[in-house]
């Protein structure tokens, strides 16, 4: 007769038995929560920054220094980086360029900030916003990027801050050969962001620059353009700035007929309005409920008979993240407030989270 003798139980290491014990200890907060406070940048957590300088250029816009994590995969110039801010107890995301050439010996990026008018986030980086603040980041994205190869005549049709992501393609190297032509709006000489560093790179020669004043010249408008740019059809043109202004420049494009040399730049502006609870939709689902401010998302799915992920009350954590659509939610453990509109790709613990007003969730 064959007797089949069992294995003995696999023992765990002493790292298992370590993290399942600073879990227990820990809880409802994870290890790795202790951990981004000492470590924030560390290898393998989530995606962030540390600002270690904040300078002006004008009297409403400053450049940011920002330490990335280890994760960073850097950026291709013209691309932008979302940047998840902290604002009075709500985080806030909102889309940057990086106006700092690609790899650089210290592994930092720079974005430029442009305070706005009521602009809760732009003032308060701007500001308020002092080195050693950390930020949340998301991966470099974005196509407003120089082909290869490079056109031989460029026109770079800008505004207001629209000239930051062209900063960062002329701060990684002006094409040889290549007839570069900057055309710039700004209220006046001293509110022109980098003013000093693009007449600079004009006087070498590398570039030519038109400036435009409005308190002088009026609005830039596409029929100034024949008289400053003659050619300016026959260029690869390259535009950011004000809605009002791309929508004009689109027109004029697609009415001669040359609309694919013109790429533009948008960043739509985010209203969110945080409350105490709300209607949260599960939009796959076709489910619509209204939860209070106390009740996690995840119980409040289940209530309604949503299939909704969860390894939570197995010990597996994570198992219940899911994206955040549109909306704002509160993370029960500490009150943070985060928010998002289509397209951040945001995601939360449906387990920690309840709803700050009306909220979309994809499941």
């Amino acid at each position: 007769m064959t007797t089949t003798v069992p294995r003995p139980p696999a023992k765990k290491s002493v790292r298992d038995r370590f993290l399942r014990l600073a879990e227990t200890v820990t809880t409802p907060l994870l290890p790795e929560d202790y951990l981004d406070l000492v470590a924030p940048l560390r290898a393998g957590a989530a995606l962030r920054g540390r600002i270690v300088a904040v300078d002006l250029e004008t009297r409403d816009a400053a450049t940011l220094t920002i330490q990335p994590g280890r994760a960073w995969r850097g950026h291709t110039p013209g691309q932008y980086v979302r940047l998840g801010v902290d604002v009075d107890g709500v985080r806030q995301w909102r889309a940057y360029s990086v106006t700092s050439p690609p790899g650089r010996p210290d592994g930092r990026i720079s974005v430029t900030v442009k305070a706005i008018p009521d602009g809760r986030v732009s003032n308060h980086l701007v500001r308020r916003t002092r080195p050693g603040t950390i930020v949340q980041l998301d991966q470099a994205q974005g196509d407003f990027v120089l082909p290869d190869p490079t056109p031989a005549r460029i026109l770079y049709l800008t505004a207001g801050s629209g000239i930051t992501p062209v900063m960062g393609m002329l701060r990684a190297g002006v094409p040889t050969r290549a007839d570069v032509l900057v055309v710039h709006s700004a209220p006046t000489p001293a509110d022109v962001v980098f003013g000093t560093e693009l007449r600079a790179l004009a006087e070498r020669g590398e570039i030519r620059l038109v400036e435009r004043h409005t308190d002088r010249h009026g609005l830039l408008g596409v029929d100034d353009l024949a008289g400053l740019v003659p050619d300016h059809l026959e260029r690869q043109t390259w535009a950011c700035g004000p809605v009002g202004m791309l929508d004009a420049v689109q027109e004029h494009w697609a009415a001669a007929g040359v609309a694919d040399r013109l790429h533009t730049e948008r960043f739509r502006p985010t209203v969110i309005s945080p409350g105490e609870g709300g209607t949260v939709t599960f939009t796959r689902a076709g489910l619509t409920v209204a939860a209070d401010g106390a009740t996690p998302i995840l119980d409040a799915g289940e209530a309604a008979g949503a299939l909704m992920p969860s390894g939570c009350r197995m010990g597996i954590c994570y198992g219940c993240v899911l994206p955040l659509r549109q909306g704002a939610v509160r993370d029960l453990r500490n009150g943070e407030i985060t928010t998002a509109v289509p397209g951040d790709g945001v995601l939360i613990q449906t387990c920690v989270s309840a709803a700050a007003g009306t909220c979309d969730i994809d499941l």
